[in-house]
């Protein structure tokens, strides 16, 4: 089963779970805001995609932070402290099969592209 990442008022987790509804793609819904995240998946998907892309420097959470904390994130320790703190900082929605990440944020024409 796939297990979406998320938060459930974001427009972009919306149009995801839509499309995976419409699809009858089974998922079961990780709502950061209720069950956060711990270090060691955060490590994990830095391991399989990089920090960079898991960051989403274009959300209002990461443009809402001052200065001085965006500076810091230079390394996958901080961004992982970061996320940790600022759960909705992490792009979304990030979709796992089993231990794989298969997608990060959404855009259809990759939806599509998945052997779901």
């Amino acid at each position: 089963m796939y297990i979406v990442y998320g938060i459930k008022n974001c427009n972009t987790v919306k149009k995801s779970l839509t499309y995976l509804d419409e699809h009858k793609i089974a998922y079961r819904f990780h709502d950061y805001k209720k069950e956060g995240i711990t270090k060691a998946k955060l490590k994990d998907w830095s391991s399989q995609l990089g920090w960079e892309k898991l960051v989403n420097k274009k959300g209002s959470t990461w443009r809402m932070l001052d200065d001085a904390t965006k500076n810091k994130v230079t390394s996958e320790t901080k961004a992982i402290e970061l996320m940790m703190e600022k759960t909705s900082v992490i792009k979304r929605p990030l979709i796992e099969n089993g231990t794989k990440v298969i997608a990060l944020g959404f855009e259809e024409e990759v939806y599509h592209s998945i052997d779901w």
